[in-house]
């Protein structure tokens, strides 16, 4: 099995470079560049399509043959006002110029030409609460499949309260048995708040062919090829991460584990 946890390869420039040939998996590649102002980005979409996510910071975003300007308005992601985000679709490119210290996210899928380049957020993106007690999460849906955005992606950013479990009752996206289930890949971009803390993730199957917990740290990103995939925060941290999903099926269904059900069954009877 390929290594699940991936640390960053530095502090600036592309510090995160998953390929779905490095994963071992087929669809959802996952890219992150660390700008100072002035730096530039720049890459081909090529078979793939694209959503970009401002992080942090602000840059000036072209794509696709437009132009947006700049966008980004929150300088720490724990801020937790929305998005912003850009759609680029395959066969195409896409630069982006830094106006100020800058996270940005490289969200891919494969998909054919065709579609439009957009802006997408901070409008229309709000914050939705999701769980109870300590597994109250809150998450930002930045292009799921109420959103007609995209081929193939589903992006979702989530916040995770300090001593709080998210990804939880654990549950699982493997098999492509619709709509029963739908077989969804999944990068998970771990930041921390404050940055020097810690959070764990485990990626298990039921049969056991499949158990790894993993100690994140600010800026690691998980793979999740299979399984069932919760995380949690200690307290006095409180954890931030990007999803990235894509499969055959642009559709997320998935299935709690059997042992652990009886949770999501009490809290929404």
């Amino acid at each position: 099995m390929t290594d699940l946890l991936r640390k960053p390869s530095g502090t600036t420039g592309k510090v995160h470079d998953i390929t779905p040939a490095d994963a071992g998996w087929g669809y959802v590649g996952f890219g992150l560049y660390r700008l100072k102002p002035g730096e530039r980005a720049a890459e081909q979409t090529g078979e793939t399509e694209v959503i970009l996510v401002l992080v942090e910071g602000k840059a000036i975003i072209s794509g696709g043959g437009k132009e947006f300007g700049e966008i980004g308005d929150r300088m720490s992601v724990f801020e937790k006002t929305p998005p912003h985000c850009v759609y680029v679709p395959a066969g195409a490119d896409w630069s982006a110029v830094a106006t100020t210290d800058c996270v940005l996210a490289v969200c891919t899928a494969p998909a054919m030409p065709g579609r439009e380049a957009q802006q997408i957020g901070p409008e229309g993106i709000s914050l939705v609460d999701r769980g109870k007690g300590a597994n109250t999460r809150h998450i930002y849906p930045i292009a799921m499949e109420d959103r007609d955005v995209a081929d193939s992606l589903l992006v979702t950013e989530v916040f995770t309260p300090s001593g709080n479990w998210s990804s939880y009752p654990p549950h699982r996206h493997d098999e492509d048995n619709f709509p029963e289930m739908t077989y969804l890949e999944e990068t998970y971009y771990h930041r921390l708040n404050p940055a020097q803390g810690f959070g764990f993730q485990r990626v298990f199957t039921e049969d056991g062919s499949l158990d790894e917990t993993m100690a994140v740290s600010d800026g690691d990103v998980v793979l999740v090829p299979k399984g069932h995939h919760p995380c949690g925060v200690p307290h006095g941290y409180e954890m931030y991460y990007l999803n990235v999903m894509a499969g055959p099926l642009r559709k997320w269904r998935f299935q709690n584990h059997p042992d652990h059900d009886w949770i999501y069954k009490r809290d929404n009877p």
